[in-house]
């Protein structure tokens, strides 16, 4: 059980790494500013899962040790914080008038 609950972090956490590099590079490389707005919006919440992924693992599938409970706290708050504003600018952009 363990097992495949390993497989399918560090499988969101691929998806997660592969998205926010792919929406990276469409934000450089749009010439739109609302587009680009738009793209680097799920960038954020594409790393905002990477890191609340990052710190599950970190916390919970090895030995916790002191510094990697506070590791993996700041890496969720991070995330969480990364989520928060990418869904925030993506709600502005697609409200936005064109």
């Amino acid at each position: 059980m363990i097992e495949a609950i390993e497989y399918i972090l560090y499988a969101v956490l691929i998806i997660a790494c592969v998205c926010s590099v792919y929406f990276s590079f469409r934000s450089r490389r749009s010439v739109d500013p609302a587009v680009r707005g738009l793209n680097a919006a799920k960038t954020n919440v594409s790393m905002g899962v990477m890191l609340i992924v990052l710190s599950v693992i970190q916390m919970f599938m090895f030995t916790g040790s002191t510094l990697r409970v506070v590791i993996g706290a700041l890496f969720m708050l991070l995330g969480a914080f990364n989520i928060f504003a990418g869904l925030r600018n993506i709600s502005f952009y697609t409200r936005r008038p064109s």
